[in-house]
């Protein structure tokens, strides 16, 4: 039976150099073994693939047929060794390899897709990958080594604790969108005790802990349930119909149409906090990746429209 463990990448260079240079001497010499260490090598190599791979010559060697096919498979094996090599160098370079990047949707909506325009344009050796999810989802998708780096919010899902690095990014206020024509779009911040009796837009199941429910509480009231719409262009086009009200990230300003406006509230703003969650160790793109989502939030300032 052939002793696979006899067929090392070392023992497959030393092979290929006694191939290309046809003589034990030569690769002994540029290898820095001993040519009796050569020859006990390539005689253990020989016993494994089950005979000769070499003819002897009166002036070096020459491969036999069974050594052309072998020495055809180890430099097919060396240079796909060699290619890995370079990869990984590139990999703990931050010059190579995949990032795989999570964000939740609003974060998508705001604030990764220009960190990630930055990254790809000084980075275009490393290819990009997304993966939107919850925060909760992308936690344990981050714990698991399925992602390099995350971009989610404390709330609800908490932080991913020991084994990764969490940066603090922004602290995400959660602004109030009105149609144009509610009576308090004109003042320039609202108090939530005047959406008391309001019927609001939601994503969240009924029942499920949300900033709202937790704001509208420490206000002194629960907030009265309206429909429940799970994306963003949705909830926006109920609102400028007039059928309720409802509250959007600062991150998701930006997307906010003409028909709502955005107001601050006053006092008590429910928000959140926006990280980004790397493991530990972190790759050198995802550090960088982290540090431009950073110089971009320090540079950017989301108002209300």
């Amino acid at each position: 039976m052939t002793d696979v463990n006899a067929f090392d990448a070392a023992t497959l260079r030393l092979f290929d150099e006694v191939a290309r240079g046809g003589s034990f001497t030569a690769a002994a010499e540029l290898l820095g073994y001993t040519q009796s260490a050569v020859s006990r090598r390539v005689a253990a190599l020989e016993r494994a693939a089950g005979g000769p791979l070499f003819e002897r010559l009166a002036r070096g060697v020459r491969l036999t047929p069974a050594g052309a096919a072998l020495h055809r498979h180890a430099v097919a094996v060396l240079d796909r060794l060699d290619r890995a090599g370079e990869e990984l160098a590139a990999i703990h370079a931050g010059s190579g390899g995949t990032l795989r990047v999570g964000a939740f949707a609003t974060a998508n909506a705001g604030l990764v897709p220009a960190a990630l325009r930055r990254f790809a344009a000084a980075r275009p050796d490393v290819e990009l990958r997304l993966v939107e999810g919850l925060s909760g989802h992308l936690v344990d998708r981050l714990r698991a080594g399925a992602l390099d780096v995350a971009v989610i919010s404390d709330y609800p899902a908490g932080l991913p604790g020991e084994g990764a690095t969490t940066v603090l990014l922004r602290e995400d206020r959660l602004l109030v969108a009105l149609p144009r024509g509610h009576a308090l779009a004109g003042q320039p911040d609202v108090d939530l005790r005047d959406l008391a009796e309001e019927s609001w837009i939601e994503a969240a199941p009924r029942g499920q802990p949300t900033l709202l429910v937790a704001a509208c509480a420490a206000a002194g009231f629960t907030p009265r349930g309206g429909l429940r719409v799970a994306e963003w262009t949705g909830k926006f086009a109920f609102v400028a119909a007039g059928l309720g009200v409802t509250l959007v990230p600062e991150l998701a300003a930006a997307a906010v149409p003409a028909e709502l406006v955005l107001r601050p509230l006053r006092g008590l703003a429910p928000a959140r906090r926006v990280y980004a969650a790397l493991p530990d160790p972190a790759l050198p793109a995802a550090l960088e990746f982290t540090a431009l989502l950073r110089e971009w939030e320090a540079c950017t300032t989301v108002s209300p429209g």
